[in-house]
């Protein structure tokens, strides 16, 4: 009796490990362990992981381009506000010229401009002097607008382009999926799991990288539109002063013939 007893106890053990286990503990085994965003890429498929780091260099160039530009922002709109409101005062156009001999900046270029003009048109002070003056204004705004712009166009195309990347990246991801189903012959998580995070990182960088771009280069177009507006204000004060000028010698002239 003791005999069949344990000879039954062999035989519930040998079928006990014959059966297979159970389908989810399968895919458990399988899943991938380390399914942070560190992991998932160094999990990724090579073109996946171009993508990715392609990604995040965009993201760091776009804000490496909001630092620098938000500086030289501020830094420049500050200087030229400080000297248009300088040429608001009782000066002439000698003295504007050489308190900025030695100046760069942009309402310094401008002084300079207008003052090399007079300087050209020997000293007379006519309409077409003013013409003249206004022309070479006209040329340092665009010029100087154009400086203070550059980068800027970066920004833009990260913001356009960089959805786009993410979602190759996604589509790549999600076909290296299809791929381990068919090679595996089956619909397991564990297969699927893999290509699927590969993909959303993917995406989710897209989204990182492209919606600060746009929110940034919408910032900075306000700022650039806000210094252009300066320059215009600082054009503006040197016709007045040429102006103011050419009235005082015609009312010298008058004088003098009286």
């Amino acid at each position: 009796m003791q005999s069949n007893s344990t000879l039954g106890h062999v035989i519930l053990t040998i079928a006990l490990a014959l059966v297979p286990a159970p389908a989810f503990a399968i895919d458990a085994a399988l899943l991938p362990r380390n399914l942070s965003p560190w992991g998932m890429f160094l999990g990724a498929d090579i073109v996946v992981k171009v993508v990715m780091v392609g990604l995040a260099v965009a993201s760091l160039a776009t804000w490496t381009v909001w630092l620098a530009k938000t500086i030289e922002l501020r830094r420049k709109g500050s200087l030229a506000l400080q000297r248009t409101r300088t040429l608001e005062g009782n000066m002439t156009l000698a003295e504007a010229s050489a308190r900025t001999d030695d100046a760069r900046d942009a309402v310094a270029q401008l002084i300079q401009s207008c003052a090399r003009e007079a300087e050209l048109s020997g000293g007379i002070l006519d309409d077409g002097l003013q013409e003249r003056v206004a022309l070479r204004l006209e040329r340092v705004e665009a010029a100087m607008s154009r400086q203070i712009a550059r980068g800027t166009g970066v920004l833009a195309t990260i913001g356009a382009i960089a959805p786009f990347v993410g979602l190759f990246g996604t589509v790549w991801g999600i076909m290296n999926s299809f791929i381990g189903i068919s090679e595996s012959h089956t619909t397991s998580l564990a297969v699927v799991a893999p290509g699927i995070a590969e993909a959303l990182l993917a995406t989710a960088l897209g989204l990182v990288a492209a919606i600060p771009a746009v929110v940034i280069y919408n910032h900075l177009v306000r700022g650039i539109a806000n210094y252009r507006a300066l320059l215009g204000d600082a054009s503006a004060q040197l016709m007045l002063l040429v102006s103011r000028q050419r009235d005082h010698s015609h009312f010298r002239l008058a004088r003098a013939a009286e």
